[in-house]
């Protein structure tokens, strides 16, 4: 257990205690029962603290009261007819279609080695929808122009075949004739993507990369490749394609993890019937 998990739970136990001898007039939090506990975390509800930090809490009282029955100091473990409040998932954040639109068509990129190498990232990632690492690895032999794909090396080292767009592929194009003007001829076996050292690109550089471009277009919290990843899903959703051929796309190895998109698409339905229905 890490120091900072410590002093948390330190707090969480200070303020079990003073809560259970204020409202209840226990001193002693080894001789509460459950619905003490019960009671309080319905207390942290209606104060607007988040089921994570509940969750948390309910974790320190388990750890707490699983040592006291070790200990001989309790019979039972009054934490087992307590019940923890279910995490609330989150949909995936994603950027407006017209965001992206903006992001590639309003001279964001610059035109030397730089811009034009990143201008094909972020096509890449809105083009295919693949993982940072997935697009870290790519080599040169693993791009298909004629045929317009990529084959990428995904999770469990599974490899799948993802098609591009022409606007990836032009981009693609441009990228490496800047290469082959810079540092000359590409190794076919070589990750494509380099720093202006011709030294492979590392995940911290992309992660910049993307949320350079993504500052100047949107202010959604998360600006990361993995919001392009969920950009790309929920926008193919949005026009209609088919959840199996996205989680094919995807690289996801069962239909529940794409699903979650759906939820942005209902979110989007919603607030469209809002807007539009006379009697919503």
């Amino acid at each position: 257990m890490s120091p900072n998990t410590l002093i948390a739970y330190q707090t969480d136990l200070e303020q079990f205690a003073q809560y259970a001898e204020q409202r209840f007039q226990l001193g002693d939090i080894v001789k509460v029962d459950a619905d003490v506990v019960r009671t309080w975390i319905l207390t942290l509800m209606e104060e607007g603290v988040t089921t994570r930090s509940i969750n948390r809490k309910i974790s320190c009282l388990k750890s707490f009261y699983n040592y006291q029955q070790k200990m001989g100091l309790v019979e039972d473990n009054i934490m087992r007819q307590v019940v923890s409040p279910k995490m609330s998932k989150r949909l995936p954040h994603f950027v407006e279609e017209k965001d992206m639109e903006r992001l590639f068509t309003a001279d964001m990129f610059e035109a030397d080695f730089e811009g034009i190498r990143d201008r094909a990232i972020m096509e890449m990632f809105y083009s295919t929808g693949m993982r940072l690492s997935e697009l870290l690895n790519i080599k040169l032999m693993d791009i298909d122009f004629y045929e317009r794909t990529v084959k990428v090396l995904g999770k469990r080292n599974k490899e799948r075949v993802i098609p591009m767009n022409h606007l990836a592929v032009e981009a693609l194009e441009k990228y490496f004739s800047a290469y082959q003007e810079k540092f000359g001829e590409m190794n076919k076996n070589s990750c494509i993507f380099v720093t202006s050292k011709n030294r492979k690109l590392y995940p911290k550089a992309i992660y910049n990369i993307v949320r350079k471009y993504l500052d100047c277009v949107t202010t959604i919290d998360k600006r990361s490749p993995h919001v392009l990843r969920h950009t790309f899903a929920t926008h193919l959703l949005n026009h209609g394609a088919d959840i199996n051929a996205i989680k094919e796309i995807l690289g996801h190895s069962s239909l529940a993890a794409t699903q979650v998109y759906t939820h942005n698409t209902i979110e989007k339905l919603k607030t469209i019937y809002k807007q539009a229905h006379p009697r919503a």
